[in-house]
């Protein structure tokens, strides 16, 4: 089994912990402040208390019997900065979980540089600072990516991972492998401001904030929106794969339209649509668009995808019987 350090005993830490004990290993939590034994100790039970509870609300819920809580969290444990040395030897992977801050990341790195041993893989969680500049912070940055989860990490199954210029792909590899093993769904994208999740989620919710702004909606219902059309749509269809499904030609008219009616620019469509448009690349009755549906079958894979709709209206409480004759 794999190893765990979390660099950094905060939420992203913990929430770290409990992902990595669920799925067997066992994980360290290494606090890299130094404190006096009182708040270390008050830590250590923080932190710990926090995983406990955590586990428990998660049993609570169903995820898990109520028995397991105990034997996954008895393979996290919490070190201060004095047990950082050895704990930070045996860990295969440690994942850096400091504020985000160039000094805190600088004298993070710099102790994990020097605790770490020489092949495990050091992976920051910040949301905010990219690979490449990280990486002039770590000794042996061949070794060095950025593993950005969503809270909660122990519910939200995505992890975009983040090499640098100077990662070693074999590095991003067993990254992607280990996540994968664990049951998350890790994606690749390269160094660029706001991954991908939080650069779109930025885009939707800068664009709700204008609609109560501008009076178009009241926030309830912005949200009813959000829930029964928005998000029920994008939790069976990406992104990409929606364009592809109604035609990008759609997408394209539309942008063109809402650039014009509101006069700004932020909804003009990317030159890659209209590459897209001129390639007759427009989705699904082109079998070719984002993505290529040569040699799929149409008809069935229509037919899955609704069937999932379908499901997730049965899970929100949406799906009504129909009215027959007589009722």
């Amino acid at each position: 089994m794999t190893t765990i350090a979390a660099a950094g005993a905060g939420r992203m830490g913990r929430g770290i912990a409990i992902v990595f004990a669920y799925a067997g290993h066992d994980v360290t939590l290494v606090d890299l402040k130094a404190r006096s034994a009182k708040d270390m100790a008050r830590l250590s039970a923080e932190a710990l208390g926090e995983v406990r509870a955590t586990l428990e609300m998660l049993a609570d819920i169903g995820l898990m019997p109520h028995a397991a809580v105990t034997p996954i969290l008895d393979r996290v444990r919490f070190v201060g900065l004095d047990e950082a040395p050895a704990a930070l030897r045996t860990a295969d992977v440690v994942f850096e979980g400091v504020p985000e801050t160039l000094p805190a990341k600088r004298e993070a790195f710099a102790l994990l540089s020097r605790l770490a041993r020489p092949d495990a893989i050091i992976a920051s969680t910040t949301s905010t600072i990219l690979a490449d500049e990280l990486q002039a912070l770590v000794e042996a940055p061949d070794r060095f990516l950025n593993a950005h989860w969503l809270n909660p990490a122990y519910l939200v199954p995505l992890v975009e991972v983040s090499p640098g210029s100077a990662t070693d792909p074999a590095v991003t590899g067993r990254l992607v492998a280990l996540l994968a093993a664990i049951g998350k769904v890790p994606v690749v994208c390269k160094a660029s401001p706001g991954f991908i999740v939080p650069r779109l989620q930025a885009l939707v919710m800068n664009e709700a904030a204008r609609l109560v702004e501008e009076g178009v909606a009241s926030a309830e219902d912005i949200d009813k929106a959000t829930r029964f059309g928005l998000g029920f749509r994008f939790a069976v269809l990406g992104v990409l794969e929606f364009i592809d499904w109604g035609g990008g030609d759609i997408l394209y008219h539309a942008s063109r339209y809402l650039t014009s009616a509101t006069g700004s620019d932020r909804f003009a469509a990317p030159k890659v649509i209209e590459d897209n448009m001129a390639a007759g690349r427009t989705g699904l009755r082109e079998r070719a668009g984002f993505l290529n549906y040569t040699g799929l079958d149409i008809d069935a894979y229509r037919r899955q995808r609704l069937a999932a709709f379908a499901a997730q209206l049965k899970h929100m409480g949406a799906l009504r019987p129909p009215v027959l004759p007589g009722s």
